[in-house]
């Protein structure tokens, strides 16, 4: 299993609580801005192979780029689709966080937990 790979854009609020919470829990991740340094189109196509719901999973379908977008999305072949992300990459939901097996879109404690294998800790004694 790889080290956790974090795609983030700091002002965005999902990143920063999805990183808060790595943080809290100790948990190590390389991280790299979505914007700057944008995923390339084979570390795209490993993303997708990781999704249960392909495109629709990391499509930020409600951002103002998307809507902008004067193309319907299910048009584009698969690498119409990468190049157009890797162009706009603020198409991209966030945060992207993979272990090279598992994939969290967004901030999802849930999957946080399962992609790290972090166990829910109980602060009450059950007495």
């Amino acid at each position: 299993m790889e080290q956790l790979k974090f795609y983030t854009y700091p002002s965005c609020t999902s990143c920063r609580r999805t990183k808060s919470w790595l943080k809290s829990q100790g948990v190590e991740f390389n991280e790299q801005h979505l914007f700057r340094e944008t995923p390339s189109i084979d570390e795209l196509r490993n993303i997708l192979t990781l999704t249960t719901q392909g495109i629709d999973e990391i499509l930020a379908k409600r951002s103002k780029e998307f809507k902008a977008l004067d193309i319907d999305i299910e048009d584009l072949t698969m690498n119409e689709f990468l190049n157009l992300v890797t162009e706009k990459p603020k198409l991209l939901r966030r945060p992207i966080l993979t272990n090279g097996e598992k994939i969290v879109v967004g901030y999802d404690v849930e999957g946080l937990r399962g992609i790290t294998n972090k166990k829910m800790e109980y602060t009450e004694k059950i007495s």
